[in-house]
């Protein structure tokens, strides 16, 4: 009786590493989070974790406050995305409406000083 040895190629098909994956499935040993704003699926480290504290928004710079969070990049369009669309008090589980105020005025969403291309930079302090 004579014994062929079998291509490992055909039995265990392509590697894992080959073919049309995008570039959150080559990662998929980091988490991954949506943002309430855009509902785009990005990295963890892009975001922002938010939470309900005593029915104010509130950045968790950190990420380790108690409670439900939601996530949301930290540009003013993604903000007014999700206030428009009441996405907090539904990803939050909250009851009635939550104050944004202190969002609004965290760092990650002023408004840039400059315009772009104007040429002009801030001096360095």
């Amino acid at each position: 009786m004579k014994v062929e040895a079998l291509d490992s190629s055909l039995v265990q098909g392509p590697p894992r590493g080959c073919g049309d994956t995008t570039d959150l499935q080559r990662h998929r040993h980091f988490p991954v989070r949506t943002c309430v704003g855009c509902r785009q699926r990005v990295l963890i480290g892009e975001l922002l974790r938010v939470v309900a504290v005593a029915g104010r928004l509130v950045v968790d710079e950190r990420r380790r406050l108690p409670g439900r969070g939601a996530w949301l990049h930290p540009t003013p369009g993604c903000l007014a995305k999700a206030e428009r669309k009441r996405a907090f008090p539904r990803a939050l589980r909250a009851q009635g409406t939550l104050d944004a105020a202190e969002l609004r005025e965290h760092a990650a969403f002023a408004a840039p000083t400059t315009e772009i291309g104007s040429g002009t930079h801030p001096e360095p302090q």
